[in-house]
């Protein structure tokens, strides 16, 4: 993955080695950063690059900004406005995009450090990968999903990862590609950035926000689709022995968009291969994403649209 010409940081566009945090800050050393992570979306036919729900994902960073107590909340306007502006310098045509928007405490002191406030931006071309058609390994993991009255995984605060990051390791060091975390009670959860479904004759279930999870955009997508699909998923509790009688499963967030998963602990998921749900659902995900269908324009924000009007006239 090439590394792009230039990040945002601290309130100007500047080449990408300069986007450096100092290592004293509560940022660094205690994890006292939120983030969101925004894919966009190149459509060949249109010559245009669609942000993904930039709206919502801006809405939850104000929430995990209020969450950590900042001393300033950086606005969903300024942000979107400056990852307009750094995919445009960056020149980012062709290929589809992964953003990091990332708001850090930038002061010096003790874990009660608050402010002052700083924002970060990256954004990187992204092609997808073989995962997506070809399915994924996955092991539950012997670490816990952190439950929500320690780390609470509603709010996207980067310290909450390094939980996520722990089951990761473990599961590619047994040769997996990911993992399953189970909760507090032993229920699934979710995988280490993303949210987890499974399909049972026919039906989608993935597990309830109440079980210790991000309260995923994309999921929030996938349910609405799935729904226009007429398969509608159900919300609730999903015990670790259902992963075994599942047809189908997948994970979705934003990095992770539509993944099938074709094993758990070795175990064939259905067939052991992509399951027709979640090719069909795939299919019309992207269409979505990259605004092929027409379906949902209110979640698509496009980066060349006003450069492209302002030069027209």
């Amino acid at each position: 993955m090439a590394t792009p010409k230039y990040v945002f940081m601290d309130d100007r566009i500047v080449p990408w080695n300069e986007g450096t945090v100092h290592v004293d800050t509560a940022a660094f050393k205690f994890g006292s950063a939120v983030f969101e992570g925004v894919r966009g979306y190149w459509n060949a036919d249109e010559q245009e690059m669609y942000l993904f729900r930039m709206a919502e994902h801006m809405n939850r960073l104000v929430f995990s900004q209020r969450f950590m107590r900042y001393d300033e909340i950086i606005t969903p306007e300024y942000v979107t406005e400056k990852t307009i502006e750094l995919i445009r310098a960056n020149g980012i045509q062709g290929e589809n995009v992964h953003i990091m928007t990332t708001t850090y405490v930038a002061g010096h002191g003790g874990q009660n450090v608050t402010g002052p406030i700083k924002l970060a931006i990256t954004a990187q071309e992204r092609p997808r990968t073989a995962k997506i058609t070809d399915g994924i390994s996955a092991q539950v993991s012997s670490w816990m999903r952190v439950p929500d009255n320690a780390m609470p995984m509603r709010a996207k605060v980067n310290a909450n990862y390094q939980n996520g990051r722990l089951a990761t390791l473990q599961a590619v060091a047994d040769d997996y590609d990911t993992a399953i975390l189970l909760n507090s009670r032993g229920k699934v959860a979710e995988g280490p950035g993303m949210c987890f479904f499974l399909v049972r004759d026919g039906v989608p279930i993935t597990p309830h926000t109440s079980s210790d999870i991000l309260e995923s955009i994309t999921r929030s997508t996938v349910l609405q689709l799935l729904e226009e699909m007429g398969t509608p998923a159900v919300e609730r509790e999903v015990d670790r022995s259902e992963l075994v009688a599942a047809d189908e499963a997948f994970f979705c967030g934003t990095a992770w968009e539509v993944t099938p998963i074709t094993s758990i602990d070795k175990l064939a998921v259905g067939t052991g291969k992509v399951g027709p749900l979640t090719k069909k659902l795939q299919e019309r995900y992207f269409d979505v994403c990259h605004g092929t269908s027409g379906a949902h324009p209110e979640w698509r924000a496009p980066v060349y649209g006003a450069a492209k009007a302002n030069a027209a006239e």
